[in-house]
């Protein structure tokens, strides 16, 4: 086997990546749920009262920003760990800050 590869498999940080890429694949799908749970309760309170609920919309957005940390971060594309190894990031936050 390569030194490369022998240096790899044993670096902790690697498994310790991995074992926090295992928990959000799980928390992704808990929150996959929850969206869809939302956007059916968001179809609902729009049928009956032809209004969209503003809590429920901003709720939405949060998750959607979180999913999206969550995919950076098991993509490679970012280090940072999302909630709850980080704090919950509020999209007025992101959008202030210029994230966007």
């Amino acid at each position: 086997m390569n030194d490369n590869i022998k240096e790899s498999l044993k670096d902790n940080s690697t498994w310790m990546r991995v074992l926090y890429m295992a928990i959000f694949v799980i928390i992704f799908n808990i929150v996959e749920i929850l969206i869809a749970a939302v956007v059916v309760f968001q179809v609902l309170v729009l049928l009956f009262t032809g209004e969209k609920n503003r809590r429920l919309l901003g709720f939405g957005s949060t998750l959607s920003l979180y999913v999206y940390r969550i995919l950076q971060f098991l993509t490679f594309n970012s280090e940072e760990k999302p909630f709850p190894f980080a704090d919950w990031d509020n999209e007025d936050d992101d959008l202030d800050a210029g994230a966007f």
